[in-house]
């Protein structure tokens, strides 16, 4: 069955931590890229990382690098991102989200396209993430 699953999500205080997880089932050979998006109230989904099913390159969007990392799991089909230094700005609805993404310069996520949610087909059901004192 193709099917992603979160967890991870809660409640903490600025400055603290959180790991999310996206455990994928089912999974073709033609999906190039598994990615983390954000959403907000009254806002698109925003993309904050995506890491290529090959393992070969990786990306986070400007608001979360040096905060956040994203890494994957080959022997348990899962993705993490370990969400580090919190802040109320990160507040939201994370959805893990499996694409056909298009390479740019022959990487997966090395282009805008890697953070565009029409890229991706395939959704999890989201996990909430909450930064607040």
């Amino acid at each position: 069955q193709l099917q992603l699953v979160e967890s991870g999500g809660g409640l903490v205080q600025p400055g603290g931590s959180l790991r999310l997880s996206c455990t994928t089932s089912g999974l073709t050979a033609d999906y190039t890229a598994i990615s983390w998006f954000r959403q907000t109230p009254g806002f698109e989904r925003a993309g904050i990382s995506c890491i290529a099913t090959n393992g070969i390159s990786r990306n986070l969007a400007d608001s979360v690098r040096g905060r956040f990392i994203v890494s994957r799991d080959n022997a348990k089909n899962t993705v993490y991102l370990q969400m580090n230094s919190l802040k109320p700005e990160d507040t939201g609805v994370y959805y893990c989200a499996a694409g056909r993404v298009p390479s740019a310069d022959g990487y997966y996520c090395a282009g805008h396209i890697a953070f565009l949610p029409g890229e991706y087909d395939l959704w999890g059901q989201g996990t909430q993430v909450t930064v607040s004192t």
